[in-house]
């Protein structure tokens, strides 16, 4: 298990599912998106790709560009927090 890091970040807002947070080295800060929204956004985007087989390739290719960033940050939280000894806020 790796430990957490200690570098400091910037809260701006630290309202609920809409944190606004920068981080070290960064200009603009983000927006923090908690894991089990994470994991709605990203099923909700594969719902949308079975839904448009009829569109446009243009729009197929938008809608797969959109679901695979949204599945690389979702695998990429998944490893953090399993490397950290988290379990995941959603089923798998």
């Amino acid at each position: 298990m790796n430990k957490p890091r200690s570098d400091i970040l910037e809260a701006f807002d630290l309202t609920s599912n809409n944190a606004v947070i920068r981080a070290p080295g960064r200009q603009f800060p983000g927006i923090l998106i908690q894991g089990d929204s994470l994991s709605i956004l990203v099923n909700s985007v594969r719902n949308l790709c079975s839904l448009i087989e009829g569109a446009s390739e243009e729009a197929r290719d938008e809608v797969a560009f959109l679901l695979d960033e949204l599945e690389a940050k979702q695998r990429h939280y998944e490893r953090v927090l399993l490397d950290h000894g988290f379990t995941l806020p959603y089923a798998k």
